[in-house]
């Protein structure tokens, strides 16, 4: 070797010991722990994080007059080490050791993360409005009316190929960063071809082999798919078209009315045993060379699950703040929800060139039958209510992403297009009621005569499509062997359209009511229709549709200094200039509406900072310090009733919502032991300038939950995180080639609503009111758990796939909604949960195969949400969860 060589040798390795973060950049995820604007590598940062975490050493050998020098560096692999950030990396491997399906599941396993309602992660105790998800670094819209934050439930874990949380703000994420960014990683050029057949069953002891209730629906509807019966009936489809109102005299309401009476929708039957939960999945991928030095890969997935869910919940209300009791209902509901999903992925490597082209679609359907039984106890009458439902979402998404090294320089293009869709056609409810009156002949029969007090019957149509186009560019450059900047520009458009018409069936006091104790098919049927002259109202034509949007252009320069060995400081500050909007829609020819449009136009500049020390070999301490944002979600915006079927209750928009703003802080000390042992403290505070919580309140003795903007808050916390392997070698015999993981964390959070008597807030429709009226002060932020504990105990084998593992989870009560007026708070509380996952190498048929079997929620814990007042107590949303049981095989050749 020459001597020139030599020494560019001795420089490319002092440049990796100053820059411990960009070596770690070329095999894993850059500095920040993603790359610009949140783009991982494109290996998607599967180095084992806990596998491969102690430092590596590379010698090189300079012969000399005195003899040989022989140089040794360090290159520390731990993605959570050495990012410039406070970084969590859940690994593929992680991620199976947990047994979730889902993301989300696997992501409540992270320190400081929670799941909450259907799949929504809160970092911190802070809700899904603070938090950002991001495939591949780019951004994702949601098919869920209530959030622009997209679910993670719907993605199953075979489609991730890791997953990244980063708590602490940086320059090159989008400023909507409260609590954190969660980035998940989809598979990348897989190393060799493969192809993997997967199968599982599942089931749990409140649902499986029980009574449940169902529907017909249609043919398709065990894969998730409607064929056709689920369409607007002809006499409605032109009734939309007509521009016209239902009171106007040219709508034949009748007409339209005997349309939709569908049997097939309405008539719900008793499934003596429900089926076990079954699921299967396909991934496939090779790769091969290509031009001189280049590598082109696919990857493809494929799969479907149908899992079905019965809940036995006690739903209450209380009439005053000593909760006497206003209703007292039981409800019944049988879920059956089918996921299908695929992913079809390209890349091609050509030198130091990455290229990218990643395809996914999701789609999550919920079939749902509710019969709910209880008792108004203001006037004694009792209540049956027969709800049936079909929700569809779904998620299209296609990214593009080059990555292109010149020397110094690196470029970062990246662009796409994703569509989210939500479908909810013919949502009915059928109220019957029984007077329990001994003067009435009928007084002990349930009976619908249509005139919304003694029944009533409804049906809706629901349908949200929201569109998302991004882009953006990102230029990094080393100025000097301690200096990194970094550069970027990002542009986001989101559109979203939603529509929701709803329809009350009415007669008039000559409908008999012995009619009215026909089942739900035969009240609609064309006769009864026809003779009683039964009619249409519809309940939401003051503003049945919305358009919103979200148009963001940011830019952001980043540097990152090595000022001493040791010592990295990332600096960065990013501008944000938005523009949200939300505008009723006028679907009638004769416009009116409400008036609830909502305009932000807002532009921020959001600084950030991180100083990362490393006190000795083994320790290190963090600060940071940043300002963000987050902005009302669109459904937050929406003057409109949405119904959410999976806490029963009633959702409406405050068009007079503003902005959050944020201040971040945060400090932590790092210690690493041994390979793959660490052990981390961290303290945290956050200050929130109008944060937006929800509020409950009454119309028409229905609990209606909305939003107001609290005047501040306070958020502080402290963070413990652990783990530890232990190889058994000297135990010998059987556990000679095993080891055992300890894996614990701890999170504790205090957060208070601040307000005071001269505060205020806006209400829509009626403008400026105190907020004390909302809030009160010293209460925690909604959502937020003062305790979040995570262990893990595993025992793996080292040579083979064989692993124990006993999970523990714990959740401290957390409030999910304000109580109204002088009502107490909603409060859930989650609660201990334990499960056990066994993975275990087989050979069956002499095929390579992998059993999991999993025992969730073995000590029963059940699901409660309540409202006390610290002597009487009831229960708003508590049902029975009871265990549950899971077997899957997969193969791969």
């Amino acid at each position: 070797m020459s001597t020139g060589k030599q020494l560019a040798g001795l420089l490319l390795l002092t440049t990796a010991l100053t820059f411990p973060g960009a070596a770690l950049a070329q095999g894993t995820v850059s500095s920040s722990g993603t790359g610009a604007e949140g783009a991982p590598d494109a290996e998607g940062g599967s180095a084992p994080a806990n596998e491969a975490e102690g430092p590596e050493e590379a010698e090189i050998s300079i012969p000399g007059g005195g003899g040989e020098i022989i140089v040794t560096g360090r290159r520390t692999r731990d993605v959570t080490r050495s990012s410039t950030q406070v970084v969590s990396v859940l690994t593929s491997e992680q991620i199976a050791r947990t047994g979730e399906g889902d993301i989300a599941g696997a992501l409540g396993r992270v320190t400081g993360l929670s799941v909450q309602g259907q799949g929504f992660v809160y970092v911190r105790g802070l809700g899904d409005r603070y938090s950002l998800a991001l495939l591949n670094g780019l951004p994702l819209p949601s098919p869920q009316p209530l959030s622009r934050v997209v679910p993670l439930d719907i993605f199953p874990t075979d489609v991730v190929a890791s997953s990244l949380v980063q708590k602490t703000y940086s320059a090159n994420f989008p400023g909507e960063f409260g609590g954190g960014v969660i980035n998940l990683t989809t598979r990348a050029i897989p190393d060799e071809s493969f192809l993997e057949i997967s199968a599982g069953i599942s089931g749990d002891e409140q649902t499986t082999f029980s009574t449940g209730n169902d529907y017909y629906g249609s043919d398709f509807d065990s894969f998730g798919f409607d064929d056709g019966t689920r369409d607007a009936p002809p006499a409605l489809r032109q009734f939309f078209d007509s521009g016209l109102r239902m009171s106007d005299l040219e709508v034949d309401q009748q007409a339209i009315a005997k349309q939709l009476g569908n049997p097939n929708l309405v008539v719900t039957q008793k499934v003596e045993e429900l089926p076990v939960n079954w699921s299967a999945g396909l991934t496939a991928g090779t790769s091969f060379p290509v031009f001189a030095d280049g590598q082109f890969g696919v990857i493809a997935t494929a799969g479907i699950s149908n899992k079905w869910r019965n809940r036995s919940i006690i739903a209450q209300t209380a009439i005053n703040a000593d909760l006497d009791l206003d209703t007292d209902f039981r409800d019944f509901v049988t879920d059956n929800r089918i996921l299908v999903n695929g992913l079809l992925g390209f890349g091609l490597e050509l030198g130091d060139h990455r290229f990218r082209w990643t395809n996914l679609y999701i789609r999550d359907t919920l079939k749902q039958t509710r019969h709910s039984l209880g008792d108004d106890l203001q006037d004694g009458d009792t209540e049956f209510v027969q709800d049936t439902a079909w929700y569809e979402r779904q998620l299209i998404d296609s990214q593009l992403v080059a990555e292109l090294e010149f020397g110094n320089l690196d470029v970062d293009l990246r662009g796409g297009y994703a569509q989210t869709r939500r479908e909810a056609p013919y949502e009915y409810s059928f109220t019957y009621v029984r007077t329990n009156n001994e003067n009435d002949p009928l007084g002990d029969i349930f009976v619908n005569v249509l005139d919304r007090q003694r029944g009533s019957a409804s049906v809706a149509f629901s349908n949200l499509k929201e569109e998302l186009w991004y882009g953006g560019i990102d230029l990094g450059y080393a100025l000097t062997d301690w200096l990194r900047l970094t550069a970027g520009y990002a542009y986001t458009d989101t559109d979203r359209y939603s529509e929701r018409r709803e329809f009350l069936f009415d007669a008039d006091s000559g409908f008999e009511d012995a009619v009215g104790a026909l089942r739900p098919d035969l009240l609609l049927g064309d006769a009864i229709i026809e003779y009683y002259d039964i009619g249409l109202i519809e309940t939401t034509q003051s503003d049945p549709a919305f358009a919103a949007g979200l148009e963001i252009h940011a830019g952001y320069l980043q540097s990152r200094l090595n000022p001493v060995e040791g010592l990295t400081i990332d600096l960065g500050l990013r501008y944000e200039d938005a523009t949200q909007r939300v505008d009723p829609v006028e679907v009638f020819a004769t416009p009116t509406n409400s008036g609830s449009s909502t305009l932000l136009a807002n532009d921020y500049y959001l600084p950030a900072g991180t100083i990362t020390w490393e006190l000795t070999d083994a320790l290190q301490a963090r600060i940071s310090g940043s300002k963000t944002i987050a902005r009302p979600q669109f459904r937050e915006l929406i003057f409109q009733t949405y119904y959410d079927p999976e806490t029963s209750r009633r959702f409406n928009g405050n068009p007079f919502l503003v902005d959050s703003e944020l201040e971040n802080y945060e400090a932590r000390l790092e210690y690493y032991f041994g390979r793959g042992n660490r052990v981390s403290l961290a303290g945290f505070y956050k200050q929130i300038d109008n944060p937006i919580e929800i509020y409950s309140s009454f119309s028409d003795n229905v609990q209606v939950a909305s939003f107001a903007n609290a005047p501040r808050a306070t958020l502080k916390g402290a963070e413990l995180e652990f783990q530890y392997n232990h190889d058994l070698l000297d135990w010998g015999g059987w556990f000679e080639t095993k080891r055992l993981v300890a894996v614990a964390n701890y999170t504790f959070t205090d957060s208070e609503i601040e307000v005071g008597d001269d505060d205020t807030t806006q209400i829509f429709p009626g403008g400026e009111r105190p907020a004390t009226d909302y809030f009160r002060d010293g209460v925690p932020l909604t959502g937020q758990s003062d305790h979040l504990l995570n262990l893990q105990f595993g025992l793996e084998d080292l040579d083979r796939l064989q692993q124990f593992t006993v999970l523990f989870s714990y959740a401290s009560e957390r409030v999910t909604a304000r109580g109204t007026g002088n009502l107490p708070d909603i409060v859930e509380d989650p609660g201990l949960r334990v499960d056990f996952v066994y993975r275990q190498d087989l050979n069956l048929f002499r095929l390579p195969v992998e059993l999991k079997l999993e025992a969730r929620n073995i000590f029963g814990r059940d699901h409660y949400e309540y409202q006390s007042n610290g002597t009487n107590r009831i229960e708003i949303n508590t049902y029975e969860v009871g265990q549950s049981y899971a077997l899957s095989l997969s193969t791969e050749f």
